[in-house]
């Protein structure tokens, strides 16, 4: 299995300080969209999508609001379609997309892979079609699967992963791919926990932040930890799971990467770390033809 750190959607907000922690406080600001490519035994998986092509194309899809506050760049060589191109792969070999959660900048990308299944916590999916909140309307953008998604529905179903409630996404496949449930940022809110050869990757989604709310000692931005109260739909329940991915950090941080939707900072050790690796395995590959 090869995994792929990508940013599908660079936003910045302003306020630099308020959000990253430096720079000036009217300076622009840096969040991205981290998702993760997965390059399976049976094809490709994305976990989260993003912004996509549609959303470049036609902006004001997003929400006027949405533009405003967090200004997108929208690039289309920051898609996935685009990068999955640029990386010498087909994007018709998507076979399975996990979304954390299908607010507007996770599931932008879904229209790209027409072909795939998406794999959905039940309850965001009901929270996503039903938008019976002022708040939901604004968040989820129906014109992101409005070509009809091939929906695959997952309810919890009694299976633990370290402590947590654990659903497989993809049961027919060789790949180990979890949601945890997480509630609390929406209704539907999942983890997705990735096994690879090096351990687990844990996708954390929107259940935190800022990268500084997982050390020993867990401080945020004001201007995230702001953001993150006016977004969620239960506080005690985003605040509990927070504490929960904490002490899974403190625990097992050896066997478990945890890592944010939004934090560039994170989302650039991870792409280091595994170029490195795979120079090391591409190395040990090229010492092996040469002994042969």
């Amino acid at each position: 299995m090869r995994v792929h750190h990508l940013n599908c959607g660079s936003m910045c907000p302003l306020g630099r300080r308020l959000i990253n922690g430096d720079g000036g406080w009217l300076a622009s600001g840096h969040m991205c969209c981290h998702c993760l490519l997965i390059e399976g035994r049976n094809g490709l998986i994305l976990v989260d999508t993003g912004l996509g092509t549609g959303d470049v194309a036609h902006p004001g899809r997003l929400g006027t609001l949405f533009n405003a506050v967090t200004r997108p760049r929208l690039l289309m060589q920051e898609t996935a379609l685009h990068q999955i191109r640029e990386l010498g792969l087909d994007p018709r070999d998507v076979q399975h997309i996990v979304p954390t959660h299908l607010d507007l900048d996770h599931a932008g990308g879904l229209g790209d892979f027409p072909q795939a299944q998406v794999h959905v916590f039940t309850r965001e999916l009901q929270a996503a079609t039903a938008r019976a909140s002022l708040q939901e309307k604004g968040r989820y953008v129906p014109a992101q699967w409005a070509h009809g998604p091939k929906w695959a529905e997952h309810t919890v179903s009694g299976e633990r992963w370290l402590g947590f409630d654990a659903i497989r996404a993809l049961p027919d496949t060789d790949e180990e791919v979890l949601l945890v449930p997480l509630t609390g940022h929406t209704q539907g809110h999942c983890g997705v926990a990735v096994r690879t050869d090096e351990g687990w990757l844990l996708h954390c989604g929107d259940a935190y932040f800022y990268r500084g709310e997982m050390d020993a000692d867990p401080h945020c931005t004001f201007g995230l930890k702001v953001f993150q109260n006016l977004v969620q739909m239960d506080g005690v329940q985003r605040r509990a799971n927070q504490q929960r991915l904490h002490a899974l950090k403190q625990a097992h941080g050896d066997e478990v990467t945890l890592f944010c939707a939004h934090d560039p900072v994170e989302l650039t050790q991870l792409q280091r770390r595994s170029h490195g690796r795979q120079g090391r395995a591409d190395g040990q590959g090229h010492g092996a033809q040469r002994a042969a």
